[in-house]
């Protein structure tokens, strides 16, 4: 019963992370179905439907002289991402005289699902690719392994830290592209209400960044001063907003203990987020439930907080007027959300065939291997000797200052199997704050439900 529990809480965290764009660097927004409490009856008709009829994992196979390793990707849908994988394992292949990489490509749609099945049928492949913020619940579960790695290991290679996927000081999966949130702007437009240009070594402060929305605002020239995507439903939130709740000094959850959010998602420095966040919307600075996209694009809101994956987009429509720029400084530093899709090794493969699915997944990470993905994808590379090797990222490249980005200001998600109470209780506290509800009242409550869900979890595995 407890494992079905815990593949009850793996298929949910996978719905509702399936179309963040974190987790997939093609789309537009992060976006996630709404993860229904259904019954344990419910996950058991779902498993006995989905689940493959052979238990047996299919990497036991050999292809030849040598052992067959089965990769899952949820990448079917994106053709310049496969064919990095594929050529991967291509290359994977031809030098190894023991393994074979073999690939089975999903629809990102039908993926989870099929992930989520196999995982509580005992017949995952070797090899899966999976979402940063699911890895602890995976590893929690038992689906997942650690692999071959220490901290001292990840600093030679020279990994961002978002790159890397760990569930209670271990090790589970790593990571080769990424994205990072920025303000997009026009220098054009600074220059003319003499807004000071912020840089990557000093980005607006709290003040500076309230004072150019009011010049913004106050100019008439606009119909609101900047762009949240605030109509944007669940992952959004968590990854777009923490970081802003971050940046004055609170968080999603004690980090030390992941045990308590009390004092941290519902102290003082919270509460001024809260506040802080509320007056941008009843203040009239950004819209609650935009109509669309376009409102910067379209030169209709002059600041637009949002993603790197809109930047051609932004450079193709303004140019050399268009502006990269850091996360205001609340007061404790610029903060942007991390972490994408990553590999990682199953506890379905089998004791021969563990070592091959260790030598590819470690394979990915080499520097050409990660620039080959970023030349690709134009996604930001996981490491800097990667991203010297590629055009966009290189030192001058147009799209370095991602990277640094991500380097210096990014915060991967809790890491905790709890992440999918925690992100959508966040999601709800914050709807609420938008919407012009009481911001200690709707934090207090998002406290008490994630504390809730922790204890009937028995602390997810900390604390023991």
């Amino acid at each position: 019963m407890k494992n079905q529990q815990r593949w009850w809480v793996v298929f949910m965290l996978l719905v509702a992370l399936a179309l963040a764009l974190v987790a997939c660097g093609g789309t537009t927004t992060p976006e996630t179905e709404e993860a229904a409490g259904e019954v344990e009856a419910t996950a058991e008709t779902a498993v006995e439907e989905t689940a493959p009829e052979e238990e047996a994992p299919a990497e036991e196979a050999a292809s030849g002289d040598k052992m067959t390793l089965g990769l899952w990707t949820h990448s079917a849908g994106n053709p310049n991402e496969l064919a990095v994988i594929e050529q991967w394992v291509a290359t994977f292949n031809a030098q190894s005289d023991k393994y074979e990489v073999v690939i089975e490509s999903f629809p990102q749609e039908s993926y989870n699902d099929s992930v989520a099945a196999a995982s509580v049928a005992g017949s995952l492949p070797c090899i899966i690719d999976l979402d940063g913020p699911t890895v602890p619940n995976f590893a929690w579960s038992g689906y997942i392994q650690p692999l071959p790695l220490t901290e001292d290991d990840i600093a030679e290679i020279g990994l961002l830290d978002s790159a890397v996927g760990r569930y209670n000081g271990q090790v589970y999966s790593v990571g080769q592209f990424d994205v990072a949130l920025l303000v997009f702007a026009r220098k054009s437009i600074l220059d003319q209400y003499e807004i000071r240009i912020p840089t990557l070594d000093a980005p607006w402060t709290e003040d500076e960044f309230q004072a150019a929305l009011d010049t913004l605002k106050d100019s008439g020239e606009f119909e609101y001063a900047l762009d949240l995507n605030a109509g944007n439903t669940g992952e959004w939130w968590s990854y777009a907003y923490s970081p802003l709740l971050q940046s004055f000094g609170g968080d999603l959850i004690n980090r030390e203990t992941m045990l308590e959010a009390e004092g941290v998602l519902n102290g003082p420095e919270a509460l001024a987020w809260g506040q802080w966040f509320q007056n941008l919307f009843v203040g009239g600075y950004t819209p609650a439930t935009p109509a669309d996209d376009q409102g910067f694009l379209q030169g209709r809101i002059p600041l637009w907080y949002n993603g790197s994956w809109s930047a051609t987009a932004v450079r193709e429509q303004y140019g050399d007027d268009a502006l990269f720029l850091p996360p205001p400084d609340l007061g404790n530093g610029p903060v942007i959300g991390a972490g994408s899709w990553q590999m990682g090794v199953t506890t379905s493969c089998s004791e021969e065939a563990t070592p091959g699915a260790f030598e590819f997944v470690l394979s990915t990470v080499q520097p050409e291997n990660i620039a080959m993905m970023s030349e690709a994808t134009s996604l930001i590379p996981t490491s800097l000797a990667a991203a010297e090797l590629t055009e966009g990222y290189a030192e001058g490249g147009p799209y370095r200052i991602f990277f640094d980005f991500a380097e210096r200001f990014a915060k991967v998600r809790p890491e905790t199997p709890g992440y999918l109470t925690i992100s959508s209780q966040f999601e709800q506290a914050g709807l609420s704050i938008r919407d012009g509800g009481n911001v200690q009242d709707a934090l207090d409550d998002a406290v008490d439900n994630i504390e809730q869900d922790i204890a009937d979890n028995d602390g997810f595995g900390f604390g023991n």
